[in-house]
C-alpha cells in the first residue's frame, strides 16, 4: 500500500516537471517569436503610417494609419510621365524568373551526370563547383563589369541574368545532384530494360522523381535574384533598368531618409516570395528532404 503511494507521488512530481518542461518551452518560444517579429512589426507600423521619420515609442502602431506610403511608391513615375514602379518590378520579375529558368535548365542536365555516371575529372570538377560557392558575387564584380561593357550589355535584363546565372548554376548542380542520387538506379534500370533509352529514363523516370527538388532550386535561385542588390546597383546605372531592391534603396540617402516609403516598398517587395512560399510550401519540405536518404 504505501509502496503503491510512493509510486503515485513520483508519477505526480514527473507529471508536474513535464508540465513545467513544456510551459518553459512554450514561453521560450513566445518570447523568441516576439523578438524576431517586432522588426517587422515596426516597418508595418512605418509603412501603414502618414509620417516619414519613426517615433520613439515602445509599441510599433502606425500613426494616423494611411496607405499614402504604399500609393507613393506604386505611382513612381519618370521625368517623361511613365509608370517607373511598373518598369522596375516587371525588370525583377523577369530577371528572376530567367534566372531560375538557366539555373536549373543547365544544371538538371549536368546534375544527372554527376550522380549517375563516372568520367575523367568528375571529383576535381565537383570540388570546383564547391570552391566557387565560397567567395561571394562582389568578388568577382570588376571582371564581370568588364565583360558585359565588352558584350554591351550593361544597363540590360540578359547582362544581369547573365552575372546572376555564375552563382545560380553551380547552386543548382550542387543542390540536383544530392536529389538525382537519392532515387534509386534500379528504376531507370528497369525502364532501359524495358526498351527505353538513357535519355528516356532520365526524361520519364529521373525528372518527375526529381521534380520537389528541382521545384525547390528553382525557388531557391529565383529568390537569390530577387533579392540581390549589389551587383544590379553597380551593373544598372538607369533608373528604368533598376530591380525593385536597387529602387527601394533609393529612399535612404547621405543626408536623409524617407522611412515611410523604404518600409512600404520593403513590404512589396517581400509580397512575391511570401506568397510562393505559402502557395509551394508542402513541395519546398519535401524537396528540401528528398536528398536527405537514399533509398
Amino acid at each position: 500500500m504505501a509502496k503503491a503511494s510512493k509510486n503515485q507521488t513520483m508519477d505526480e512530481t514527473g507529471g508536474r516537471r513535464s508540465l513545467l518542461g513544456e510551459a518553459l518551452v512554450h514561453l521560450a518560444l513566445v518570447v523568441a517569436t516576439a523578438a524576431a517579429l517586432y522588426p517587422v512589426l515596426w516597418v508595418m507600423s512605418l509603412a501603414f503610417s502618414s509620417s516619414q521619420a519613426p517615433s520613439a515609442r515602445v509599441l510599433p502602431w502606425p500613426e494616423a494609419p494611411s496607405l499614402d506610403q504604399f500609393r507613393a511608391v506604386v505611382g513612381t513615375h519618370d521625368a517623361a510621365g511613365r509608370w517607373l514602379f511598373g518598369r522596375q518590378l516587371f525588370n525583377s520579375l523577369s530577371v528572376s524568373i530567367a534566372t531560375a529558368v538557366v539555373g536549373v535548365g543547365i544544371a538538371t542536365p549536368a546534375a544527372y551526370a554527376l550522380a549517375r555516371f563516372r568520367f575523367l575529372g568528375k571529383e576535381r570538377g565537383v570540388w570546383l563547383l564547391m570552391a566557387t560557392q565560397m567567395f561571394p558575387g562582389v568578388a568577382t564584380l570588376v571582371p564581370l563589369y568588364l565583360i558585359l561593357q565588352g558584350l554591351h550589355l550593361l544597363d540590360s535584363r540578359a547582362g544581369l541574368v547573365l552575372v546572376y546565372a555564375t552563382t545560380s548554376v553551380p547552386f543548382c548542380v550542387m543542390q540536383l545532384r544530392s536529389s538525382f542520387e537519392a532515387i534509386p538506379v534500379d528504376l531507370e534500370e528497369a525502364a532501359m530494360v524495358d526498351g527505353a533509352s538513357r535519355f528516356q529514363a532520365f526524361r520519364m523516370v529521373a525528372l518527375p522523381a526529381a521534380r520537389p527538388a528541382i521545384a525547390v532550386t528553382a525557388l531557391f535561385a529565383f529568390m537569390g535574384a530577387w533579392n540581390e542588390f549589389i551587383l544590379a546597383a553597380t551593373l544598372m546605372s538607369r533608373a528604368e533598368s533598376f530591380t525593385l531592391p536597387v529602387a527601394l534603396q533609393r529612399y535612404v540617402g547621405e543626408h536623409g531618409a524617407a522611412w515611410g516609403h523604404f518600409a512600404a516598398g520593403a513590404l512589396i517587395v517581400s509580397i512575391p516570395v511570401m506568397a510562393i512560399f505559402y502557395l509551394a510550401q508542402r513541395h519546398i519540405v519535401s524537396g528540401l528532404t528528398s536528398g536527405g536518404v537514399k533509398g
